[in-house]
């Protein structure tokens, strides 16, 4: 016998509750895909009811089926989560038709935000506790142990704005913030967030390619950057080129990398990175952010690192900081080999040998033994010779 009609409006009313669209609750893949799932789980289904489909959706063509050919689900109705989730696959399923399959389609009714793109490493804080926390280290938060005090000599530039996750906490601060963006599909939204608070500028760009110094327009700098992985270390090294324009550097990057920054002498962690950072900035590991803090999580763990400056470079009268960075970078070239080693195209064996012992430091010491003034020293005994 067949279902009566209002059988079927009761289930169509029951799976319209918490506002969710009864068309969700249809497969939409089979629906634009004509996708057809082994034989066993259509017997399956249909044993449970559900007309040869998971969903409730018998095979149809292009489209949105007519009600007639629509199977309810059978009671109890299933969570609305499962709508969402079909409503966000017939959303990417049907971005994937030719147009003129597409233009006959209706239109959807609702929009999905931006997503985190692979290329660009983006992972977005979407943690609302340890978005609170970092406000907090870096004392933009209301809650902060110590506030930064409100000044008119300070600017924020915060790089990688995305949604605005902490941007919002910038802007509380009352001081001027550049958000500094990349992708185009972000800066409608930060449009918007800019209408509410004039103290936000948004610019459009690469932060490699930014003159960091003219965005500031003046002002002392704070910066800070949920940083792709893959291109923290570029990062890094174009902000020390703007050293002098910059007071603090707070930085969520990856676990490895911010324990490299701020690692000793004579430790695993300690090399090249590190003396350059140091060198610049006064560098301290913050806290640890759990990967599912992040959306969608990236594969490993991240860290807060807050960088102070100036650094080492302020204590040392080196005349040209680039010839020493070279010289730092030649020292670690390869890790494992001794200065000796690593230094025999800038000078005689016995040469660096003499220099190493007028500095107390063994023949066979190791850059990654060196702290970054022994470094200078030695650079500078060399370059005299």
């Amino acid at each position: 016998m067949q279902q009566p009609r209002k059988s079927l409006t009761r289930n169509r009313h029951r799976a319209e509750y918490k506002g969710v669209s009864a068309l969700a609750c249809y497969r939409p893949a089979a629906t634009f895909l004509r996708f057809r799932e082994p034989q066993a789980l259509k017997d399956t289904y249909k044993k449970q009811g559900r007309g040869g489909s998971p969903w409730g959706l018998r095979p149809s063509t292009f489209g949105l089926p007519s009600l007639r050919t629509l199977r309810p689900f059978p009671s109890p109705a299933p969570d609305p989560a499962h709508y969402i989730l079909a409503s966000l696959h017939r959303y990417f399923a049907t971005s994937l038709l030719p147009y003129s399959v597409r233009r006959g389609l209706p239109r959807a009714c609702y929009t999905v935000p931006p997503m985190a793109r692979q290329r660009l490493g983006q992972h977005f804080l979407a943690d609302l506790h340890w978005r609170e926390e970092i406000a907090r280290a870096i004392r933009v938060s209301p809650h902060s142990t110590v506030p930064l005090p409100k000044d008119d000599a300070h600017c924020w530039i915060e790089i990688g704005s995305g949604h605005g996750e902490m941007t919002q906490h910038l802007l509380a601060t009352g001081t001027p913030v550049h958000a500094v963006e990349l992708d185009p599909a972000f800066l409608p939204g930060l449009g918007h967030l800019a209408k509410q608070f004039p103290n936000l500028t948004i610019v459009p760009g690469d932060i490699l390619e930014a003159d960091v110094a003219a965005i500031a327009a003046g002002r002392r700098l704070r910066i800070y950057g949920n940083l792709p992985y893959y291109i923290t270390s570029p990062i890094l090294h174009h902000l020390f080129t703007f050293a002098d324009f910059i007071d603090e550097i707070h930085i969520v990057i990856q676990t490895e990398v911010a324990r490299r920054l701020a690692a000793q002498p004579a430790t695993r962690d300690y090399g090249y990175l590190s003396v350059v950072t140091q060198f610049y900035t006064r560098p301290e590991f913050v806290f640890e952010i759990p990967r599912e803090a992040f959306e969608p999580p990236p594969e490993v763990a991240s860290a807060l690192v807050t960088l102070r400056l100036p650094g080492e470079r302020a204590k040392l009268s080196l005349n040209d900081a680039s010839r020493f960075l070279d010289f730092v970078k030649l020292c670690f070239s390869q890790k494992r080999k001794t200065l000796i080693n690593n230094l025999r195209s800038l000078a005689k064996p016995d040469r660096v040998r003499e220099v190493l012992a007028s500095l107390n430091l063994r023949p066979d010491a190791r850059a990654e033994q060196i702290p970054v003034a022994q470094l200078a020293a030695l650079q500078a005994q060399l370059a005299g010779s």
